[in-house]
């Protein structure tokens, strides 16, 4: 089977010259950090202390059992039996990687068309956002009576999850009465949180009522696809095995130390190079797949909750051998290159205006796949268009993008997939979670928590009462009060 490769020419001095590009020279000079920290990420990796505190149990995700790939299979079956429409509630990665997943691995227009899902449920994302016009316009059209809740949440208290799935529970119940919990499966802590106690209540009320699966402790949300979205990737007829064993392939290409047969690493060293030594501080992801749009999505998150960070790691070594990772409030750093999305050939006529002629601040990573497996030929004789397949012109459209980027000396670089299936877009995911997290090593940053995304949390607990608070943070929120003068309000 041909493998997914990273073709990075574009990104090199002797393509893009010498003040933009990255030399054998400059690689050759990071290669001891580089062997320093794959030693160091390989020992914390083979920790199962340090991989648990740490939040690094996804590595270890392609090797799960047979039994739980059973189990869900089983649960998805039954839903895709008894009903015809699915929710979904979750954020950050619990939304984004199975949108991520259901674009990649199913056709088009899957919602629309029955035949193209092989009469499976239709999915439906919520809880993802404040906004209610969504929910409203989902639940005044949906039958509650076919229609089975999926709620992933590690604690059960994010707003926007917590808020869509107390008016989903209130909407099943008014039509189905105290039968309403059957309906619903809860992806949570399988020891504590508010979801679990829920959970917990209703199952010795009904044991089939309110089932759950569980999200595994020692994984950050954008980490666990492999995890929480078994379920998902059922219900939407994906191969489970398929998916575990191309992640176990790009696993163990990134698991090696050297440095040219390891993917990940390099990709993240030239990242690291072209951000820290030649002020490239944007990252640019753009697919050439109407499929992989939402993957993207996907990577956004990954890169900027993981490698955004405002200090720099403190490494604790602990008796047993195992580590911890604090702030080091004595080095604080604000780094972090920052995630743009762009697909081709559609922003090829918008962003790529900028890409090409704007700030050389930036390196463009393509996503390509190799082998569409359906196209479709344009007819006629009389056009400079005519014979030509739909998959080759966006290829071509591709190298196009290429030429004019190098040609104006913009790093880019290439991922190719043979094709896209399960075993490959597993692959892909595994790949770009290993480069994020090497990318942490060289960074020296904590690539696996996000203290930032809590302040917003904060202030939004707070102003909503919500109990528990803390009176540091409160303190906090008092002496930080938004200014706002009517004069600077037009």
């Amino acid at each position: 089977m041909n493998e997914i490769t990273f073709d990075f020419n574009n990104l090199l001095n002797f393509n893009i010259g010498p003040k933009h590009g990255v030399s054998l020279i400059d690689i050759g000079r990071l290669e001891p950090k580089i062997r320093k920290c794959h030693e160091h990420l390989q020992s914390v990796v083979k920790n199962p202390k340090s991989r648990f505190n740490l939040d690094l149990v996804w590595t270890q995700l392609p090797y799960q059992d047979e039994k739980v790939i059973n189990r869900v299979e089983e649960l998805a079956a039954e839903i895709c039996a008894n009903f015809e429409n699915v929710i979904s509630l979750g954020i950050g990665g619990s939304y984004l990687g199975l949108k991520a997943a259901q674009d990649a691995l199913c056709a088009p227009y899957y919602n629309e068309f029955s035949t193209v899902r092989n009469n499976r449920p239709k999915i439906y994302f919520e809880g993802n956002n404040l906004d209610p016009v969504p929910l409203k316009v989902l639940l005044a059209n949906l039958d509650p009576k076919k229609t089975f809740v999926i709620v992933i949440s590690k604690s059960g208290e994010t707003t926007e999850t917590k808020a869509a799935f107390e008016a989903i529970q209130a909407w099943l119940q008014n039509s189905l009465g105290a039968s309403f919990g059957r309906q619903i499966l809860a992806i949570t802590d399988p020891e504590s949180g508010s979801l679990r106690k829920v959970v917990n209540l209703e199952q010795k009320k009904d044991n089939l009522s309110f089932r759950s699966l569980p999200l595994l402790k020692g994984i950050g949300g954008r980490y666990s696809e492999f995890n929480m979205g078994l379920l998902h990737l059922a219900i939407i007829g994906a191969d489970i095995r398929n998916i575990l064993e191309g992640a176990k392939a790009m696993a163990l290409r990134c698991n090696r130390g050297d440095l040219y047969r390891n993917p990940a690493y390099l990709y993240a060293a030239l990242h690291f190079i072209l951000y820290k030594k030649k002020s490239k501080p944007i990252s640019i992801l753009m697919p050439f797949s109407e499929n992989l749009k939402s993957t993207a999505d996907w990577y956004a998150q990954l890169l900027a909750e993981s490698l955004g960070k405002k200090y720099e790691r403190k490494i604790i070594k602990n008796k047993d051998g195992s580590e911890q990772w604090l702030e080091d409030l004595k080095r604080q750093v604000n780094v972090g290159p920052t995630p743009v999305i762009c697909r081709g050939t559609t922003d090829l006529h918008s962003i790529q205006q900028n890409n090409v002629e704007g700030e050389n601040n930036k390196i463009i990573t393509f996503v390509r796949i190799e082998e569409f497996g359906q196209d479709i030929s344009i007819p006629g004789s009389d056009s400079f268009l005519s014979g030509r397949r739909l998959g080759e012109l966006l290829d071509l459209a591709q190298e196009a993008t290429q030429w004019s980027l190098t040609r104006a000396q913009r790093p880019n670089c290439t991922i190719s997939l043979p094709c896209l299936d399960a075993f490959n877009w597993a692959g892909l995911l595994f790949f770009f979670q290993m480069a994020t997290a090497f990318e942490g090593e060289l960074l020296n940053v904590n690539a696996f928590n996000q203290p930032g995304v809590e302040s917003y949390k904060n202030y939004l607990y707070y102003k909503l009462n919500k109990p528990g608070i803390s009176a540091d943070i409160q303190k906090q929120i008092k002496a930080g009060a938004l200014i706002k003068r009517k004069k600077f309000i037009i």
